[in-house]
């Protein structure tokens, strides 16, 4: 029987994309995210027989409990976990910036990504699977004045610290580090950045990898734009 992806942040941009990618590969995907319709119009274009969704919010553990319990119920198992939602802020910097925004990246880009992982674990590690987690190049580089680097600094200290806990467990951890990409995320288009299926198949790429390669941090950015030659 395929395998069983559990995708969070599913609705749109990468997650969306990373669903489509890993069916092609043979996976079934666990669609979740708090928007229930645009989940149910990817499952309706994946086929319910490889897709299902779960609507859930990541910043209430007790939904993400129930959320994999919803998942072992439906396909029995979960083999790999991809804990990619997301938020971002509003500019300005810690001088300037609204405060507002700074609790929900907290809650969704850091306690969202723990819950998530606190609910899935013992099915992950029963599996000896794999876990992905949505971290940003904001997370490896300095950005003046920005709240968001900050929650994806955490994000990456997540990942490695998973990766400590997880030695010899047989789980694999992958984080994926995407620059700008072009999705709903950013109130303007991004014509230079990244597209969403550009990160997804870096996320299917990890996860067929075989059972003794475990590629810690896959850093994905634009090729900068060809610049008029003189």
């Amino acid at each position: 029987m395929s395998r069983v992806l559990l995708i969070t942040g599913a609705s749109s941009g990468i997650g969306a994309a990373s669903a489509r990618r890993a069916v092609e590969a043979g996976w079934r995907v666990a669609l979740s995210a708090r928007s229930a319709d645009k989940l149910e119009g990817l499952v309706a274009e994946l086929g319910d027989e490889r897709a299902a969704a779960f609507p859930s919010d990541v910043t209430d553990f007790t939904s993400q409990e129930r959320l994999v319990a919803a998942v072992r119920g439906h396909f029995g198992r979960i083999d790999a976990v991809f804990a990619n939602a997301g938020v971002g802020g509003a500019p300005g910097g810690f001088s300037a910036a609204p405060v507002a925004p700074w609790r929900q990246m907290v809650e969704v880009n850091i306690l969202g990504v723990g819950h998530t992982l606190r609910a899935a674990l013992a099915d992950i590690k029963a599996a000896r699977g794999h876990v992905l987690i949505t971290g940003s190049v904001a997370g490896r580089r300095t950005l003046a004045g920005s709240m968001y680097s900050a929650t994806k600094w955490a994000v990456s200290a997540i990942g490695y610290g998973l990766r400590e806990e997880l030695k010899g467990t047989g789980v694999r951890v992958t984080l994926l580090e995407p620059g700008v990409v072009d999705t709903p995320f950013f109130d303007e288009p991004q014509p230079h950045g990244l597209r969403p299926d550009d990160v997804a198949r870096s996320v299917v790429f990890a996860l067929e990898q075989p059972a003794g390669v475990d590629l810690h941090e896959l850093v994905i950015l634009p090729t900068p734009p060809e610049q008029p030659v003189e």
